[in-house]
């Protein structure tokens, strides 16, 4: 108990000063985050700390309660049958890749998941600084919304795996799976036809004028009764928060300024908590080893290639540059590789080495594309008004 102090104050230090290093550096905010987490982890003022662990994991659920907000159903459902054909066709093609590499190098079969990863977080996070008025970024959005639902289904499926084996009680955690699902879905109906039935539920429930936060006292208990649900029923909890934020937002979107407040308390403060802890949990001297950082550049190098290769579905579409820019803004696959990482490291299906690795191909690729990223927006920016 004697430590809770210097925690508290080490952990609002870095919240404060660390966006003005990630502005210095133009670094990803998220990256930055690591990097402090990896140096307080190296000085050992977390370790041994039971409380921490516990607000990381919630802040992690949280952000996949704010990636299931970035989904409208009602607007994903009506999309174009070209524009899902097309998605179709890049995600059969990213994960034949995998599967041939996976099967042709003999990797563990942790990277039939990591290799072909898409995570919503630092996508959003993309969007946030560069917009999203491009059709490149427009579509990025949409193949990390398809991606992080096969992505979700991906690792509870692997999670079972692993813990399971193939056995009785895998069966049964998949038979549950889709029976959730279903509910899910039928859920979904019967709430659509109650709001059209009384379109002004809705506003009874989440009044516009509200001067006792109504709006997130209903998000927040709706994302802590899903993730009770999915303990209770042994199933993923990132499938609970990702589920609710797609419920909050598709029945209550008349809430204009719910997904921003919603943010704010995310990524201002539990979701920073979870990128320090992961850092944290790094070996500053294992991580700076020539062979752990050949394969995370050898991990990084395949999850490019093969979104390049996936990406060419839009090549007619975008053009090659856009397509290209679709290819590295899908590939920062940071929080899901951490994810991954957990999973591997705590079922013992990975090395350590791998571990670390994992997650310094996710912190390096969040780096380079990003950079690059916004490399290429400002000499189109430049170029624009030199014209």
């Amino acid at each position: 108990m004697q430590d809770i102090p210097l925690i508290i104050g080490v952990l609002s230090g870095v919240l404060l000063i660390a966006p003005f290093v990630a502005q210095t550096l133009r670094f990803p905010l998220a990256v930055v985050e690591i990097i402090f987490g990896s140096i307080i982890g190296y000085m050992g003022i977390l370790h041994g700390n039971t409380y921490i662990p516990l607000l990381a994991k919630t802040g992690f659920l949280f952000l996949m309660f704010l990636a299931g907000m970035e989904v409208n159903l009602k607007n994903f459902l009506t999309i174009k049958a070209s524009l899902f054909k097309r998605a179709i066709g890049y995600f059969f093609i990213l994960y034949s890749l995998s599967a041939l590499i996976v099967w042709f190098f003999h990797y563990s079969i942790i990277y039939l998941v990591a290799f072909p990863i898409v995570s919503l977080g630092m996508i959003m996070a993309l969007i946030k600084e560069v917009g999203k008025e491009e059709p490149w970024i427009k579509l990025t959005l949409i193949i990390g919304i398809f991606g992080e639902l096969i992505s979700i289904t991906a690792l509870t499926l692997l999670s079972g795996v692993l813990e399971y084996g193939l056995t009785i009680s895998f069966l049964r955690a998949i038979g549950i799976l889709i029976l959730f699902l279903i509910t899910s879905g039928l859920i979904y109906k019967f709430a659509t036809t109650i709001f059209w039935w009384y379109p002004n539920l809705r506003k009874i429930i989440m009044p516009e004028n509200d001067n006792s936060e109504k709006d997130i006292r209903l998000s927040m208990a709706f994302f802590f009764a899903m993730i009770g649900l999915m303990i209770s029923l042994g199933l993923d909890m990132v499938l609970g928060a990702f589920i609710a934020g797609i419920f909050i937002t598709t029945f209550f979107k008349h809430k204009v300024d719910l997904p921003h407040k919603l943010s704010s308390l995310g990524f201002g403060f539990l979701v920073p908590i979870f990128f320090i802890y992961v850092g944290s949990t790094l070996n500053l001297e294992a991580i700076t080893s020539p062979d752990i950082m050949f394969l995370a550049l050898q991990i990084l190098g395949i999850m490019l290639s093969i979104r390049i290769a996936s990406s060419m579905v839009y090549l007619q579409k975008l053009g090659l540059k856009n397509t290209l820019m679709l290819a590295m803004g899908d590939s920062m696959p940071l929080t899901f590789l951490l994810a991954i990482a957990t999973i591997g490291k705590e079922t013992n299906s990975i090395s350590s080495n791998e571990y670390y690795a994992l997650v310094m191909a996710g912190m390096v690729g969040s780096i380079i594309m990003m950079s690059t990223i916004k490399l290429i927006i400002m000499l189109d920016k430049k170029r624009a008004l030199n014209l």
